[in-house]
């Protein structure tokens, strides 16, 4: 890079007008007007010298040093002169990019061009604009510095209203370095970006292509928009700032006019971030480290500074304005809301950390203090912080006094020794324990007021000595607290015993843990520690050991219940292992108990021939589990044979059951049943129920529930009603008579059940191989909550009164 030296022209003697040397004089002003001309001619080449290298930086990303030592060394290998290989550099540039119009907010797309300026034309209009921005941005020291001479140039050329730089950190977010056009309130609450997918600039970032918003109300689903009133800035541009193969830093332009950005301003932003990425890396460094300007002396006098205290920096826009303050020194004793301390917190902005104090009191007070030179002082205030995601409120006073440009701020956190005192008192209050302490030497002993309570002694009473406290407790547990009170006293052995002691109100259960301070010879001199009432948790543990040994107790019982009512149902419902044939239908039946629970359910059947030949089919239910289920229904079972058998009617049987159950040692059993009688000679089966499901009914591919006739369950009143219905059975038909379970699931309505039974039913067809047990291993493949009994009566194709086996399923 070449510099105009400093040229002083020779000092011009005195000459005499009248009598001088005339030609001498011309001659100095020839000199003077030859140097004026290289001047001029230097000025010229200058500027096309900072143009190609703006270009080069823009193309290349490289920075001012950098193009300028590519521009000698292209002169070098051409055999040109630095002049001419600028020019040369500038006529180089390709031609803008046609691109297709049309806005698009996740490509890079060109767009006509928008109302307003119309875009320059030609490579040497954007070389020169690129010029100008690149000697600009050498004189830039800061990031916000940079916005700021980016939105100089960007307002005329792009239409851009604000400037934003954000870097991408290390966790995947992004943290605001720079900006310009945006006030600090907004900055300051938009400062940390989070690392989720619906950012634009973070898309930018990943993708490395532009991300060009230019109408916000068709991106409000995809995007999270950044600021509280999008509305302001309808069209916006994000550019990654590439330096090298990757991109940390998205420079964003933000417009106040909606429409999308011409192939002009397209071509110039883009041409604008790789301009930056030299720039940014000349001054890319942690904020932690920035001195700010202010000497190593000053942060070495605030190093030996006791308190809390910190050096602001005002930063103001171009207009003069006060934006935020920077942290340029700070005291050991100064921390962040985020917990950096000193000078972890140089270099960073006081809205970063407490971005609630723009535009309040506080922040009036600052400024008044920089214009006035008068000190400010706050009044106390409250100022919420997190520990840790507990929500925190402390106390302040705050002292602002200028110091040169800047302002020398402390602060004081109140913490009155009363309110720690009272929350000592609570802790020791809510977790029921006292400290204590004794000196050995002195032979003081200092108790909390809680120790009394916890030991049941009286405030008034002196407080024990340590080799006095074994005296409170139980006789069963003294022994093991002198020993090792002893071993603390000799050995300063620390030790955590528990122990009880006797009260009125009872046996207290407690925990005393010491630990003893000794000489520089070992002696101990002092123990202190604290003594707790464990009473409620040790209560709390006995009744769950004692809930424990119950629980195994009845979980025994409920065994032992379940295995004698598993032997009696056995006993009293033996299955046959093979089909059966009654008065000419072939029955198949099946029993499977619950396999959740410790009970043994309710659930029976019946199937045998009567003395006249007609067959006699029972499934029925009966309410509740255990012995007491399987006694009733033993009871309802023989009853019902026994009625039935001598010749009563079915509505006759089932209205003596109900009188039976209502009259019964537990009157508030009920169940459920259905009662068929089939006549082998008119083929026809007559039954009724009380409660019960319906019988399943297939014929000729057909499948349907039978209505049902009236009849309540067995036990609900003392005058129901039962109704008798008939069905005249022909050759092939099945009949499937069940108990719920069969159809019942938790969170499904009856009806679904039964649907799903007969869905099953229609799947598997009605052929003689087509066997019961493959029915129910599809509709019971999940775990059973209840009992399932099932009856499955066939009637052959070919009528056969007498079938081979027709002694039924009954003893």
């Amino acid at each position: 890079m070449c510099h105009a030296r400093r040229v002083t022209s020779e000092p011009a003697h005195p000459v005499d007008p009248a009598g001088g040397d005339l030609a001498a004089l011309a001659r100095v002003v020839a000199r003077q007007r030859a140097e004026m001309e290289r001047l001029r001619d230097l000025a010229a080449t200058s500027a096309v010298q900072e143009r190609a290298k703006g270009v080069l930086m823009a193309v290349i990303g490289c920075s001012p040093e950098a193009a300028h030592q590519e521009l000698l060394r292209r002169a070098a290998d051409g055999n040109r002169t630095l002049l001419e290989q600028c020019w040369l550099t500038l006529g180089a540039l390709p031609p803008p990019k046609e691109e297709p119009a049309g806005p698009s907010p996740a490509t890079d797309r060109a767009s006509p061009a928008a109302p307003g300026k119309a875009a320059p034309n030609g490579t040497v209009e954007l070389a020169k604009t690129l010029g100008h921005i690149g000697r600009a941005l050498v004189r830039v020291g800061t990031p916000h510095e940079l916005a700021r001479c980016l939105l100089d140039h960007l307002a005329s050329e792009a239409g851009a209203d604000a400037v934003l730089l954000y870097r991408r950190l290390p966790e995947g977010g992004l943290e605001l370095i720079g900006y310009a056009g945006v006030d600090a309130t907004l900055a300051a609450q938009w400062r940390y970006v989070p690392p989720v997918t619906e950012v634009a600039a973070l898309d930018a970032l990943r993708s490395g292509e532009p991300r060009w918003l230019e109408d916000l109300s068709g991106h409000h689903d995809r995007y999270l928009i950044i600021g509280d009133a999008p509305e302001r800035w309808p069209s916006r541009a994000w550019l990654p700032v590439a330096a090298g193969d990757t991109a940390h830093v998205v420079l964003g332009v933000w417009r106040g006019r909606g429409g999308p950005f011409t192939s002009h301003e397209r071509q110039l932003l883009r041409a604008v971030a790789r301009l930056c990425a030299g720039r940014l890396r000349a001054f890319d460094s942690p904020p932690e480290h920035a001195g700010d300007h202010v000497s190593q002396t000053v942060q070495a006098v605030f190093d030996a500074l006791p308190g809390a205290a910190v050096l602001l920096v005002p930063l103001r826009a171009a207009s003069g304005e006060l934006e935020d303050y920077r942290i340029a020194a700070a005291t050991p004793e100064a921390v962040d809301v985020f917990g950096r301390s000193g000078r972890e917190m140089v270099g960073r902005q006081v809205l970063e950390s407490y971005p609630s104090v723009a535009g309040e009191s506080l922040w009036q007070g600052y400024l008044e203090a920089l214009e006035t030179g008068v000190p400010f002082e706050s009044e106390p205030f409250v100022y919420q912080e997190l520990a840790g995601e507990v929500p925190v409120s402390a106390t302040y006073s705050v002292r602002a006094a200028p110091l040169g440009e800047g302002l020398l701020v402390t602060w004081l956190r109140h913490e009155p020794a009363e309110r720690q005192e009272q929350r000592l008192a609570d802790v020791q209050r809510l977790g029921m324990l006292g400290w204590a302490n004794w000196n050995l030497v002195t032979q003081e002993i200092s108790w909390s007021e809680q120790t009394y309570a916890v030991l049941g002694r009286s405030g008034a009473e002196q407080p024990l000595a340590l080799e006095r406290l074994p005296d409170l407790a139980l006789p069963e547990d003294a022994g093991q607290l002198i020993h090792a009170i002893t071993e603390l006293i000799r050995h300063a052995r620390p030790f955590d015993v528990p122990f009880r002691i006797g009260t009125a109100a009872g046996v207290r259960h407690l925990r005393l843990v010491a630990e003893a301070v000794t000489a520089p010879d070992g002696t101990t001199v002092e123990v202190h520690g604290f003594v707790q009432d464990l009473t409620r948790q040790r209560s709390a543990e006995l009744a769950l050991v004692e809930s424990e040994r119950a629980m195994l107790l009845q979980r025994g019982v409920l065994q032992a219940e379940r295995a004698l009512a598993a032997r009696l149902q056995h006993a009293l419902l033996p299955l046959p292992n093979k089909p059966v044939r009654l008065a000419g239908l072939r029955v198949e039946v099946a029993y499977l108990p619950a396999q959740s629970g410790l009970h043994v359910g309710g659930d029976w059947f019946s199937a045998i021939e009567l003395p006249d030949s007609d067959a006699l089919f029972v499934v029925g239910d009966v309410a509740g589990h255990g012995v007491d289920a399987v006694a009733t229904m033993a009871q309802l079972r023989f009853t019902a044979k026994g009625m039935v058998s001598t010749g009563s009617s079915l509505t006759g049987a089932l209205e003596r059951l109900n009188y039976l159950l209502l009259h019964s040692r537990d009157s508030q059993t009920t169940a459920t049943m259905v009662l068929a009688r089939y006549d082998p000679r008119r083929h026809v089966l007559a039954w009724a129920q009380a409660g019960h499901l319906p019988p399943l009914l297939v014929r000729h591919g057909d499948v349907r529930c039978l209505d049902r006739p009236g009849g309540m369950l067995l036990g609900a009143s003392v005058a129901p009603v039962f109704e008798a219905a008939e069905l005249r059975l022909e050759p092939g038909d099945r009949l499937l008579l069940y108990t719920d379970g069969l159809v019942e699931r938790p969170g499904e309505s009856l009806d679904s059940g039964l649907d799903r039974l007969a869905d099953a039913v229609r799947a598997q067809g009605c052929g003689e191989s087509d066997s019961l047990d493959a029915l129910l291993a599809t509709l019971l493949a999940e775990e059973r909550r209840d009992d399932v009994c099932v009856l499955d009566i066939r009637m052959p194709l070919e009528d056969v009164t007498n079938g081979a086996d027709a002694s039924g399923t009954d003893s």
